[in-house]
């Protein structure tokens, strides 16, 4: 999933950034409101770590302006300051949680989860497609009751497809949500990641979940059509 940092200590961005990628997350780090706005705006992540004192802007300007112009993305708040007031205008701003400096990464990222699971249908936090599941939490995948190794880019890129299932999800999406605008790398990185996923996910099973839509890109099938053979 894709998140965008808007935190103006550089320090606190990048260790908070590093400590997100290692999970799975590619993160778009901003410095200042103004920044941070512009990048939500252009950008469609899954969730926004907004902090509040910010330069230019400041954070409940940032998150009243981009509610105001229903940019929807789930906004997690910090602060430094935990008064009641600040949480209460923070989430009358549009916010959808708020966590106060110092904090744990590991409530963090937990927090990050929730907002996810408030976005899906599934509540439960463990996303199940067919026989094959995934558990965000401790990046556990089991297909027929088989655990399955993946990378950490492998598994990003399944947890989208398994938040998006029946759905198409076109290369450009698939590179939108899981890689972050520095990434430099080939055109066909998306086909590539689904090779490999297909390799782990499909090949040993009789039951095939991905379906190329030629022309068009991927989708991961709930009940997937017996007798079409995926393509490539």
């Amino acid at each position: 999933m894709r998140v965008l940092l808007v935190e103006d200590n550089r320090r606190l961005n990048n260790s908070l950034r590093m400590s997100l990628v290692e999970e799975g997350y590619a993160v778009d780090p901003a410095f200042d409101g103004q920044e941070g706005e512009d990048l939500a705006r252009s950008v469609p992540y899954d969730a926004i770590i907004l902090d509040i004192m910010l330069p230019k802007k400041d954070g409940f300007e940032v998150c009243r302006e981009l509610r105001a112009s229903r940019v929807n993305t789930p906004i997690l708040m910090l602060t430094a300051r935990d008064a009641i007031e600040d949480r209460v205008t923070g989430l009358d701003m549009g916010a959808d949680d708020y966590l106060v400096k110092p904090f744990s990464l590991s409530e963090l990222r937990a927090r990050l989860r929730a907002l996810m699971r408030r976005e899906s249908s599934d509540k439960s936090g463990t996303l199940t497609v067919a026989d094959l599941s995934l558990d965000p939490a401790t990046h556990r995948v089991v297909r027929a009751g088989q655990e399955i190794q993946l990378t950490t880019k492998e598994y990003a890129l399944l947890e989208y497809f398994m938040r998006n299932s029946d759905r198409l999800i076109t290369r450009e999406m698939a590179e939108s949500h899981i890689w972050s605008y520095d990434f430099e790398g080939t055109s066909n990185v998306v086909d590539v990641y689904i090779r490999r996923l297909r390799r782990k996910i499909d090949d040993p099973f009789e039951l095939k979940l991905f379906e190329t839509v030629r022309g068009a890109g991927y989708r991961l099938c709930r009940i997937p059509s017996q007798g079409i053979p995926n393509q490539g």
